[in-house]
């Protein structure tokens, strides 16, 4: 396998789709990116920080981790004053993320849900563009969540959809701690 030890240049990573896998592709990076000196951001929007990859990651060397610490449930079952709070606290969470991954010189930045946080409108999809646009030119971006706008699509250097083919949730049966989340 050829690889260039010279390649300076980060891409855009997107995992998207219906399918159970995109977090978990997303860890899998930053995993190798960690295994081989990377200084690794993992970023999660609509996750309070308690999900079982968390633990793993933060045993990790060069693997820091950001979230915020409330949940704030599904957005179609917030009331007006709710979703404006969640809105302010996503924003803050992605602004800080960016700053952040910039100042302290990252190799891989991933956003976890962020392609839901823009659908949702708690993060801006615009600024999320003009981040991607304008980022360190090193710095490698996974974006996860579903249904991508052909704008981030356009973005990203990197498309991978996971499809649903069958899955347990059909079947009633509910999520489990150390499997989905």
């Amino acid at each position: 396998m050829a690889s260039d030890p010279q390649a300076s240049e980060g891409l855009v990573h997107l995992y998207c789709g219906e399918g159970k896998g995109k977090t978990t592709a997303a860890v899998g990076l930053c995993a190798r990116a960690a295994g081989s000196g990377k200084r690794v951001l993992f970023v999660q929007f609509f996750k309070d920080g308690t999900s079982s990859e968390n633990a793993s990651l933060r045993l990790l060397p060069n693997v820091h981790t950001m979230h915020e610490p409330r949940y704030f449930g599904r957005v179609s079952n917030m009331g007006k004053g709710e979703f404006e709070e969640c809105k302010w606290a996503y924003s803050a969470l992605f602004a800080a993320a960016i700053s952040r991954a910039a100042e302290e010189k990252f190799d891989l930045l991933v956003l976890d849900e962020a392609v839901s946080s823009c659908n949702h409108g708690v993060i801006d999809e615009g600024a999320l563009l003009r981040f991607l646009k304008n980022r360190p030119a090193r710095l490698e971006v996974v974006l996860t969540g579903r249904e991508p706008s052909a704008a981030l699509v356009e973005a990203a250097d990197y498309v991978t959809e996971m499809k649903k083919v069958k899955h347990p949730f059909d079947a009633g049966i509910v999520a489990r701690r150390g499997i989905e989340f």
